[in-house]
């Protein structure tokens, strides 16, 4: 007998949002210089849960100022001085990952067994991390007495806000830098509660300074002449945009934009494995991952039996309320983005495409897209070719490695790939092969602060995580 689906919801009390944030800089909120305001919605609801402060040109010059001032003692410490401060941040997140995972639901819609189970584990395992680099760097092969770069201007997406913030603040701390971040405009709420874990483990004032507003706050952050070092993630327009007002300034730059990864199954792949492997590639955080397997390329001869497995699995998910700790797949980010997941789906069908998704209700409110698979893709086709940043997965075969690789290739990006196959021989020889930053093998979306993590091409340039993620944050 099946056992009946029963409601299992994270209660809302773990977590205090006030009606209303500021500014963090130099240790304290402030109001923005020009009193503007903005509203973060609930992507499942469309409930508006704060008003927060859009941060201007004039409030950018004061965190900068405040952190350039913060600079020259914080990075004269001992790195094992500076390793308390993040051994210190690394526990409090810990010790408040619950309150910090609703919260991040609240505010992006992603399901609360990703953020409890992925993402706080992941965003304290960081600060850890670096903690432990930061009275080593003579160690870390960049050559002796490698120095900090100064101020770093960090933007970062809507899709892991809290885990983003990890990757580009800890090892900025770690080398010796100072920070100014600014979260994206639709999920504010996570930053700035992590603003008040700095001050709860007695970080200094002006050392990690958060900004908040929209793309405009963002232009001039990366503009500003007191900024060092830049480090985005994000779309690959906006990077191109970055890229050029960096350029010629002797700023320092890294750059994780789109992608639109291969997901490689080979006729030997164990099914079932590759089948979980694929969902998870796709479907993980609504596909809204930069190195999502959204294209799946299956070798012809078990093209039919790997799709009824999948379709099979697919039909089990569950879309619905993201607190919910039995849902699978939660709210898409935002009203804009949900039309543009609709644009590239509806050109997929209108190309040729066949598409398919279970039979599955959507909320009456909030911004909600089941889960796709499309058969029957091309090359040319739109939605084999451009980043959906959704819950879509496309379709293609291959008859040998060689064409496997080939389309696998065939992309402007070049972030990611999986391979599924039981010979190792094979696997490795492919991956060889594959212009893609990550490759997994027989897996996929594993992620540890020991690796490093970026990629080719119109992916961006520059490494975070690992040893390799303290490169862009010192001058060597």
């Amino acid at each position: 007998m099946a056992f009946e689906y029963a409601p299992a919801p994270e209660s809302r009390s773990v977590v205090d949002i006030a009606p209303s944030y500021g500014l963090f800089i130099d240790g304290e909120f402030r109001e923005a210089s020009d009193g503007k305001v903005f509203k973060t919605v609930s992507p499942s609801t469309e409930e508006v849960l704060s008003e927060v402060a859009q941060a201007s040109a004039e409030d950018v010059d004061a965190a900068v100022k405040a952190a350039r001032k913060a600079f020259e003692k914080w990075s004269a410490l001992p790195g094992a001085e500076r390793a308390k401060y993040l051994f210190r941040i690394a526990r409090i997140i810990q010790e408040r990952s619950r309150e910090l995972a609703v919260l991040e639901t609240l505010d992006n819609g992603k399901p609360i067994k990703e953020t409890r189970d992925a993402d706080l584990p992941l965003v304290a395992a960081h600060f850890f991390y670096y903690a432990g680099w930061a009275d080593k760097l003579d160690h870390a092969g960049f050559g002796p007495g490698p120095k900090p770069l100064g101020v770093a201007g960090q933007v970062i997406p809507w899709n892991f806000p809290l885990l983003m913030l990890a990757w580009k603040i800890a090892p900025a701390l770690a080398a010796g830098n100072t920070v100014v971040l600014k979260p994206a405009e639709t999920t504010p709420l996570s930053a700035l509660f992590f603003a008040d874990i700095c001050r709860q483990a007695g970080l200094p004032k002006g050392v990690v300074n958060i900004l908040t507003g929209d793309g405009t706050t963002g232009a001039a952050l990366v503009a500003h002449d007191g900024v060092d070092k830049v480090a985005f993630t994000g779309s690959t327009a906006v990077g191109k945009a970055i890229a050029r007002t960096v350029a010629g300034t002797g700023k320092k730059l890294t750059l994780e934009l789109g992608g639109k990864g291969a997901n490689i199954v080979f006729d030997d792949a164990p099914i079932d494995q590759a089948v979980e492997g694929i969902i998870n590639g796709i479907f993980f955080n609504q596909g809204q991952v930069c190195c999502a397997g959204s294209r799946l390329l299956v070798q012809e001869s078990i093209q039919d039996e790997l799709l009824d497995a999948l379709k099979r699995w697919m039909s089990t998910l569950r879309v619905g309320d993201p607190l919910d700790k039995n849902t699978d797949v939660g709210a898409i980010n935002s009203a804009e983005q949900l039309a543009r997941i609709r644009a590239l789906a509806d050109s997929g069908e209108a190309e040729g495409a066949e598409r398919w998704a279970p039979a599955c209700e959507l909320p009456a409110n909030g911004y909600w897209f089941a889960p796709t698979l499309f058969t029957g893709v091309s090359q040319a086709h739109r939605i084999a070719r451009e980043e959906i940043f959704g819950p879509v997965l496309s379709v293609l075969t291959f008859r040998t490695p060689a064409e496997a690789v080939a389309k696998a290739n065939n992309s402007e990006y070049g972030l990611s790939a999986g391979i599924w196959t039981e010979k190792g021989s094979r696997m490795l020889a492919v991956a060889s092969k594959l212009r893609a930053g990550v490759v997994w093998a027989n897996t996929f979306n594993k992620f540890d602060p020991t690796s490093p993590f970026g990629g080719y091409k119109e992916s961006g340039f520059g490494r975070e995580g690992g040893r390799h993620g303290l490169e862009a944050y010192l001058d060597v």
